[in-house]
């Protein structure tokens, strides 16, 4: 199609140049900090092969903040995609209003994470918060929700979820408007009620969408909670969310571990990518696309 060979090469050049400089290059920077002990704020590099690895695989510490980021991600991922799921189907009906409630249901994913994460966070400290004041007016209880593992992991599962129900809503919606309602009037034709049309009508149309979410959100459980996190419980109380992605935030910029925390990114980039990879030989396999 194109007479100049070049050409192509040419169009490609800025995405390229882009992509070189602010992907790739930082990625083999990470790897090659990773094999090196950094001190003096990168003035002085030593080699050091894959002693930081070996640090971080015999650091109980690297474990704890593994089991506790793989049941964060969880139940950003699972309940966040059910709840969304939910409020989509009730976005959809035909009401009076729908517009605005839509909007309403949207509007949380305008909202950075850090601006979420203060939400929340004013919403619920114990001593002056809407939440608590409200609890102790009605049963008179006013729990220390920073203060507990359990319920500060909550919490920030909570506000998570909350800062991306939007998203989800989103793209539920619109997969929700393409089914065809030929399929729904004839299964409410053969009898079926509505919780069987949607189990086994809607659901499995939905599944590109799903899948497709289900990705996201767990790249975004990962990557992007971490201003919620540092904002709301900065890790604590007693290491109960210091999920990965903070862990290595905590060792490159407040205690100048640079070497470790370039092995930890390497790490967590490694883990995520197989992860994905597990999840688009598995549950692709189930998604149907089409009617």
């Amino acid at each position: 199609m194109y007479k100049n060979k070049l050409l192509p090469y040419l169009l490609l050049l800025p995405a390229l140049t882009v992509l070189i400089l602010f992907l790739y290059y930082p990625q083999v920077e990470v790897f090659i900090l990773s094999l090196h002990r950094v001190a003096l704020l990168g003035v002085r590099k030593v080699f050091v092969g894959f002693a930081n690895y070996q640090k971080i695989f015999s650091s109980p510490k690297y474990y704890h903040s593994l089991e506790i980021t793989l049941i964060f991600v969880a139940a950003v991922v699972l309940i966040g995609l059910a709840i969304s799921l939910g409020l989509a189907v009730l976005a959809n009906q035909k009401i009076r209003g729908a517009r605005f409630y839509r909007t309403a249901l949207i509007w949380p994913y305008a909202l950075s994470p850090a601006a979420a994460g203060t939400v929340w966070f004013f919403l619920f400290t114990p001593v002056a918060g809407l939440v608590n004041y409200v609890l102790d007016s009605t049963i008179g209880i006013r729990p220390d929700w920073f203060g507990d593992k359990i319920l500060a992991l909550a919490l920030v599962t909570g506000a998570a979820i909350w800062k991306n129900l939007g998203y989800n809503v989103i793209f539920y919606l619109a997969a929700l408007q393409n089914v065809p309602k030929e399929l729904l009037e004839a299964a409410q034709v053969d009898g079926a009620g509505a919780f069987r049309r949607f189990w086994k009508v809607t659901f499995p149309l939905l599944g590109p969408t799903t899948f497709f979410l289900l990705t996201m959100n767990m790249i975004y459980a990962f990557f992007e909670t971490f201003p919620i996190i540092d904002i709301m419980t900065r890790g604590g109380p007693g290491e109960a969310t210091n999920t990965l992605i903070y862990n290595l935030y905590r060792d490159a910029f407040r205690f100048f571990k640079t070497g470790v925390a370039s092995a930890q990114s390497v790490i967590l980039f490694l883990f995520v990518l197989i992860l994905t990879f597990l999840q688009f030989r598995t549950v692709e396999r189930r998604v149907h696309y089409g009617a």
